[in-house]
């Protein structure tokens, strides 16, 4: 039987100085042996950028079944360096079913991270000096925008279907960047956005936007950790817009943002929000983007499996399940997708022939090289299927369809097996 025996997990499916410390370098450094751990997730790459007037490393994660013949969706995450490895593994736990399988890009935030996030330019911060450069997010979007993407895009097999995720200052400019280019990215995810940040200009600059712009198509995921006052454990997620004080303009911030865009239903945005009350800002990440990515891609979750899992159900029902759910991924990708990976079609195929339902199994090798038709595996195995109906000649032409795909020997054996039993 030719299908990848992974196939299986388809299916199983404050203001204080210690705060401000938190906002302005939430990363940790890393050690040498961690770093060597996140390079052996990928490629590291770098491009220089005339616009940032510097060299900008990307670290570059492919899906465990790579194929370079084959266009992902791709994920951008800021902070990368730190948050890609999170990232890869909840693709590992998650991708096929919950989420679609994507080339992920880390984007190095360790220099200038202040700068290239932050929405506005400051002095001070709490009535404090702030010495920081910063309000560069303009800059650092045009990066990306006009440099990055399409670097990324002319190098690796990735379709403009694109997801943004950024914690903290990056939550900061993930929400920027909704707001004044919605049209780059599908879907963006905020960890904990600093909202606070300069008297929550970026929060006043929203009101128009979140109530006059059409987002249809775009998601939004936001969380909120559970330190809403650094220094008073009376103040709770029930309490917490009650307070005045500075000590909670940073949770604050977040709700009054999810309130606003709650009330503008109207946009087409397909919004969620999460309070995390035992994480800190610190920790809120890992969940965050486990929580955001599943969210995120809800919609991609596989319908009527326990049709799909009975033999009883009928090939017309199973067509017009496989079929409505091709149209649901063409819909939100804006491209043709595989409704199913090529594994499960295979599997689905051989399992029927199993149960000598023979037109189920006919039509799960046919649907296979509909959708793979540069697989030489999907054209192998519908010879499988039709060797064993005694259709010897198609069986042939099917194999031979196989060997002008791969050039490989083993077909060229096949066929001169089957001219055999022909003979």
């Amino acid at each position: 039987m030719k299908y990848n025996k992974t196939i299986c997990t388809y299916f199983k499916l404050t203001l204080s100085l210690v705060f401000i410390a938190f906002s302005l370098n939430p990363i940790k450094a890393q050690t040498q042996q961690e770093q060597k751990y996140l390079l052996e997730l990928g490629e590291k790459d770098s491009l220089y950028s005339d616009i940032l007037k510097e060299t900008r490393i990307i670290y570059i994660d492919f899906p465990a079944d790579y194929n370079p013949n084959k266009q992902y969706p791709v994920a951008y995450i800021l902070d990368g360096k730190n948050f890609l490895p999170t990232l890869s593994n909840v693709q590992s736990f998650y991708s096929g079913g919950f989420t679609p399988e994507m080339i992920l890009v880390g984007i190095s935030n360790s220099q200038n991270r202040t700068r290239d996030l932050t929405t506005s330019k400051i002095t001070e911060m709490y009535g404090m000096p702030y010495n920081f450069e910063s309000g560069e997010a303009e800059n650092f979007l045009k990066f990306i925008k006009k440099e990055l993407i399409p670097f990324i895009e002319s190098k690796y097999p990735v379709t403009n279907y694109r997801s943004l995720i950024g914690h903290s200052y990056a939550g900061l400019f993930t929400i920027y960047s909704l707001l004044n280019q919605p049209d780059l990215f599908s879907n963006y995810i905020a960890i904990d956005p600093s909202l606070d940040w300069d008297n929550q200009k970026l929060l006043t600059e929203a009101q128009e936007k979140i109530s006059g712009e059409n987002y249809s198509g775009k998601s939004l995921f936001i969380s909120l950790a559970g330190q809403l006052h650094m220094q008073n454990s009376n103040i709770t997620i029930d309490n917490v817009m009650q307070d005045e004080s500075d000590f909670t303009l940073f949770a604050r911030s977040n709700i009054a943002f999810s309130d606003l865009v709650k009330r503008n239903e109207q946009n087409g945005l397909n919004f969620s929000w999460k309070f995390y009350p035992n994480d800190i800002h610190g920790t809120i990440a890992f969940p965050s983007i486990m929580d955001g990515m599943v969210s995120t891609f809800k919609w991609y979750q596989m319908e009527n499996t326990d049709k799909i899992n009975s033999f009883e159900t009928s090939k017309e029902e199973l067509f017009n399940i496989i079929k409505y759910r091709e149209k649901k991924l063409q819909s939100h990708f804006g491209y043709l997708e595989a409704p199913y990976p090529e594994d499960l079609l295979n599997m689905s195929g051989y399992m029927n022939m199993d149960m000598n339902q023979i037109e189920k199994a006919r039509m799960y090798f046919e649907l296979a090289i509909k959708y793979y038709p540069e697989s030489a595996n999907a054209y192998d195995s519908m010879a499988d299927f039709l060797e064993a109906q005694g259709d010897i000649s198609n069986a042939i032409k099917s194999v031979q369809k196989a060997f002008e795909i791969s050039r490989d020997d083993v077909y060229k054996e096949r066929i001169n097996k089957l001219q055999k039993i022909k003979n």
